[in-house]
């Protein structure tokens, strides 16, 4: 295994600003693993801080790849060379050591490379992250192996088997060609009463990034609570189920939904069914959830 001590050298190439900072860098990382689990630091957010469901869809969404690394030397950027960062951040050039390719481009190597902004810690020194496992969402930078730009700043969370499981779970089923294609809107809405007082059924058509058909609908009866469901599929199923919470489904309406119907996408001109349509469209919203993010 290469010697430890790095850090003078790293912060050599930081301060002198040269255009061959990566190369350098990546040429003198190890790119060794730890010789044993118990040298790594596994670390998670508490359930209260960490990302939410829409959070991690979205980073998984965007990135080429995700993969769980072992910090292993990190180098805090001066503050003439990262002017653009906030009092309470700092800048860090991380390199990494990949103990897991999660999702990723074949020829990825066992080191990566990228440059994060993370916030300072009580002391307000950058906070230590070597040592620790994190899961990161990045795309590989063009003819720069080894090198990766996070999606977000923030794009990394430490990782441990709870995170982990929940973006393996994420990734498997975006991977599932079954899997619902991001929504652009909706459309041919219609709303038609029953043969009886308070009896009602509402379709809306839902536009998507595919073209694959996709429906709502909401069937009133009277004295009983609104049913509503999603249809993927030419015919409109009027025995559809509401996407379980936190699934790919799930976060495809709650978080891609208009707030409310456009004028143009109603069939109908009669002010009763557009009123009745619009009623049962916030009920479907209310229904999904809040699409709650924390990181993006």
């Amino acid at each position: 295994m290469n010697p430890r001590p790095r850090k003078p050298l790293l912060r050599r190439l930081v301060m002198a600003g040269t255009a061959s900072l990566a190369a350098a860098l990546l040429a003198a990382c190890a790119a060794t693993l730890p010789g044993s689990p118990e040298e790594r630091v596994v670390m998670e957010l508490p359930p209260e801080a960490e990302p939410t469901y829409a959070d991690l869809v979205t980073f998984a969404l965007a990135a080429d790849l995700v993969a769980i690394v072992t910090v292993d030397e990190q180098t805090r950027f001066p503050p003439e060379r990262a002017p653009d960062v906030a009092p309470d951040k700092v800048r860090l050039y991380i390199e990494s050591l990949t103990r897991n390719l999660l999702v990723g481009p074949s020829g990825v190597g066992g080191s990566l490379v990228f440059v994060t902004d993370l916030p300072r810690d009580a002391d307000g020194d950058a906070p230590e992250l070597e040592g620790r496992d994190y899961v990161i969402f990045a795309d590989p930078v063009r003819n720069r192996p080894g090198e990766v730009q996070l999606v977000a700043r923030n794009a990394l969370f430490p990782a441990g088997p709870r995170i982990e499981g929940r973006v393996r779970s994420i990734l498997r089923d975006l991977a599932d060609p079954d899997s619902p294609s991001a929504i652009t809107g909706v459309r041919d809405v219609i709303s038609v009463p029953g043969n009886l007082a308070g009896e009602a059924e509402t379709q809306m058509f839902v536009e998507t990034q595919s073209g694959a058909p996709v429906s709502l609908s909401v069937v009133r009866r009277p004295g009983m609570r609104p049913e509503w469901g999603v249809s993927l599929g030419e015919i409109v199923d009027t025995a559809a189920r509401p996407p379980a919470r936190d699934s790919i489904a799930w976060y495809r309406f709650a978080c891609s939904l208009p707030r409310q119907l456009p004028d143009e996408a109603f069939l109908q001109t009669d002010r009763q069914a557009r009123a009745r349509a619009r009623e049962d469209y916030a009920f479907v919203l209310a229904e999904l959830g809040e699409c709650s993010r924390r990181f993006t």
